[in-house]
C-alpha cells in the first residue's frame, strides 16, 4: 500500500518564523489534528539536544503547531526520556534544565516540558509485541498515558544504525532506561571492582537486590539482574560498566519492533515530521556543534514512520548525489525499514507529495 509523505521545502535562511509556518501546513495535511478531542493528552515526541549541539529542532519552529494544537485542547506538552548513558540528560532535573537552556520554556512556547520516564528513568509500562527480536518493550510510563503523539525528528546520520529519523525518535526515544538497554546489548552490566568505591549507592537504588557488596567491591548476580540501567546512572565514579551491541542488524531490527509497539497501540493517533535541516553526519546526543552534511532541504509529514524515513532518506541522498548515509559509516540504514516493513509497522512504498 503506498503512503502519502507531505514535503515542504524549507531552510534554515527562511527564518524561525516562516519555517514554523511551513511545519504547520505539513502537519495540518495529515489529519491527525481530527484526533485530539477537548481533554486528549498530546505528547509532541522531540529531543532536546545534548550540552553543546546546535543541530536539534528548534523551539521557534514549533511555535504554529503548539498554537494550532492548542486551540484543541489545553493538554499539550513537550516531551522525551532520559539517557541510558550518563549525561546532562540521563536524570529528569538536569534535562529540565538542559531543555530551557535550549528554549524550549514556558515563556516561549506557552507549554510545558516533562520527562516521560520519571525521575531517573524507572517509570515504565510494557506492551507485548511477540515479535522475533522483542518480547515486550518497556515504554516511559508518560507516553502510554497520553492520548495522542506527535513525533518530531531531526534527520540525522548515525554511527550504529546509519541514519536516525522517526522509527529511531519512537522506538529508541519513547524507551526507558531499561528499554533502551535492552535495544543496546544483549549483555547485562557488570561493575569494574577497580574502580568500585564500594559507597552502596547502587545497591539502594536496585530494584530487584541484584547487588551484592563482596571483596571491597559490589557485585551483580546476573540471575537477578532485570536490566533496568538505574545502576548506570546512579554510579558517580563510572564502576558499572555494559557491552555496547556492535551488531547493527540486531539494533535496528529491535528499534522497528520497539516503534512498531507504539505504533500500534495509538493506530490514527500518532504522526511523524521530520526536519531535514542541518542534517549532521551524527545524531543531537553528540555534545558538540556539527556542520551540515548536505543543503538544507525542508520538512516531512506523514502517519508512517517507514514511508517517511524511506523519502528522507532518498531526498537526502538525492541532494548529497550518493549514498552519504552509508559513505558516512559504511552501515546498512535500509536495514530498519525493510524490518519494519516486514512486522507491518508501515510500508517502504510512497508518494512524495510537495506543498507550496
Amino acid at each position: 500500500m503506498i503512503s502519502k509523505v507531505y514535503f515542504i521545502q524549507a531552510e534554515r535562511e527562511n527564518g524561525p518564523e516562516l519555517i514554523s509556518k511551513k511545519a504547520e501546513k505539513a502537519f495540518l495535511k495529515i489529519g491527525l489534528a481530527k484526533q485530539i478531542e477537548k481533554n486528549s493528552f498530546v505528547a509532541l515526541k522531540i529531543h532536546f539536544g545534548e550540552k553543546g549541539n546546535t543541530g536539534f529542532i528548534k523551539p521557534q519552529w514549533l511555535v504554529d503547531i503548539i498554537r494550532f494544537l492548542k486551540k484543541e485542547t489545553s493538554r499539550v506538552f513537550l516531551t522525551d526520556s532520559n539517557t541510558l548513558y550518563v549525561g546532562k540528560r540521563s536524570n529528569s532535573i538536569e534535562h529540565l534544565n538542559l531543555a530551557l537552556e535550549h528554549g524550549f520554556s514556558l515563556e516561549n512556547l506557552d507549554i510545558p516540558v516533562i520527562i516521560a520516564d520519571g525521575l531517573i528513568g524507572h517509570d515504565d509500562g510494557e506492551i507485548q509485541v511477540n515479535l522475533s527480536r522483542i518480547k515486550s518493550t518497556k515504554i516511559a510510563s508518560t507516553f502510554l498515558h497520553s492520548d495522542v503523539i506527535l513525533c518530531l525528528s531531526h534527520f540525522t546520520g548515525h554511527i550504529v544504525t546509519g541514519f536516525g529519523a522517526a522509527i529511531k525518535n519512537i522506538g529508541m526515544g519513547c524507551a526507558s532506561r531499561a528499554g533502551k538497554l535492552e535495544q543496546h546489548s544483549d549483555v547485562h552490566p557488570w561493575i569494574n571492582p577497580r574502580k568500585c568505591k564500594n559507597c552502596g549507592i547502587c545497591l539502594e537504588y536496585c530494584p530487584t537486590q541484584a547487588i551484592i557488596q563482596k571483596n571491597d567491591s559490589t557485585f551483580i548476580v546476573k540471575e537477578k539482574c532485570i536490566g533496568c540501567g538505574e545502576c548506570l546512572v546512579v554510579c558517580n565514579v563510572g564502576a558499572v560498566n555494559f557491552r555496547w551491541d556492535q551488531d547493527s542488524v540486531r539494533i535496528q531490527e529491535k528499534i522497528s519492533e520497539y516503534a512498531y509497539s507504539l505504533h500500534h497501540l495509538f493506530k490514527d493517533k500518532i504522526g511523524y515530521l521530520n526536519f531535514l535541516l542541518q542534517v549532521t553526519k551524527d545524531c543531537d546526543c553528540m555534545a558538540k556543534d556539527q556542520p551540515s552534511i548536505v543543503e538544507d532541504i525542508g520538512i516531512l509529514a506523514s502517519t508512517n514512520p517507514v514511508a517517511i524515513d524511506k523519502a528522507s532518506v532518498d531526498l537526502v541522498n538525492r541532494k548529497s548525489g550518493k549514498d552519504i548515509l552509508r559513505e558516512g559509516y559504511n552501515v546498512d540504514w535500509a536495514v530498519q525499514l525493510k524490518h519494519g516493513e516486514k512486522i507491518g509497522l508501515g510500508s517502504m512504498d510512497y508518494e512524495l507529495i510537495e506543498l507550496k
